[in-house]
């Protein structure tokens, strides 16, 4: 009985991901439908396909939007942000997976539960203090912020991956003669590399469509990112839904590809340590 209903369930949770997929594709098709179309054509029947491959759209909407400036400044500001967290969070990652001392359970739940603290409650004070320094504007002033709202998440996922790493191995380096830190860089450090791949995906991406703080402290088209630039585009040229369809592409484009390119460390190092905590 139990083989006869295999094929069954397999079939029946197959046919329900691709009806999930085309729920989660279809605005996605549709926006790139639309974006090859005039504007007189989408408010016609945005249903209707394309009649030929136009890209005036995209010209136009890049040079609108002046994603130019927002590429590079969103590629910046996610390399930083990046490079900052993930410094922070292995290091403190470790010890929270290592240690024996009591308390450090407590201490790892109290870094997850940060999480759930609003940063709209922190907005006013960093702004005065960033504009008192003039640091509204400064890529790297910014990063830093962006790092401490991703840092408890990602202090979370590296220890939970440095957990499913043999403790047999600390032991072995230590009695070979190395320190705690020669033990972290040349032996638990290397091994972290495919969650360390994970944790700077979901930042990138957290990064890319942030919003709240980047319209904070980017201020002046020279700063956008370009979610930013998009929106900018949105509210100038809002009557012309073709360039606000291409623009549309234009941003998800690049965070889409990085997504495709580390979908396979992603799901790996979430589900790793999934038996640990």
């Amino acid at each position: 009985m139990k083989r006869a209903a295999s094929p069954v369930r397999r079939y029946c949770g197959n046919f329900v991901l691709l009806v999930v997929a085309c729920f989660a594709l279809g605005p996605v098709a549709l926006l790139l439908e639309n974006s090859l179309k005039p504007h007189e054509a989408i408010v016609r029947n945005p249903l209707e396909p394309p009649r030929s491959l136009d890209f005036a759209n995209f010209t136009t909407a890049w040079t609108e939007g002046h994603f130019t400036t927002g590429l590079l400044n969103s590629l910046l500001l996610c390399a930083v942000t990046v490079a900052i967290t993930l410094s922070a969070a292995v290091l403190a990652a470790y010890p929270l997976a290592r240690s024996r001392a009591r308390g450090m359970r407590l201490l790892a739940l109290l870094f997850l539960c940060s999480v759930t603290v609003p940063i709209q409650l922190f907005l006013f004070p960093l702004y005065f203090v960033f504009a008192h320094f003039n640091l509204i504007g400064n890529v790297f002033a910014t990063a830093v912020i962006l790092a401490a709202i991703n840092l408890p998440l990602a202090i979370f996922l590296l220890r939970t991956y440095i957990m499913t790493i043999p403790t047999e191995l600390d032991d072995a380096g230590l009695m070979d003669g190395a320190g705690p830190f020669q033990v972290f860089w040349y032996i638990i450090f290397p091994l972290t590399r495919p969650g360390l791949v994970t944790v700077a995906a979901l930042v990138c991406l957290n990064v890319w469509n942030e919003y709240l703080v980047t319209s904070t402290f980017q201020q002046g088209e020279n700063h956008f990112t370009m979610t930013l630039g998009y929106l900018a585009m949105n509210g100038s040229i809002s009557a012309d839904q073709g360039l606000l369809m291409a623009g549309g592409v234009l941003v998800i484009v690049p965070i889409l590809l990085v997504f495709m390119g580390t979908r396979r460390f992603i799901i790996g190092g979430l589900t790793a340590g999934a038996v640990k905590g």
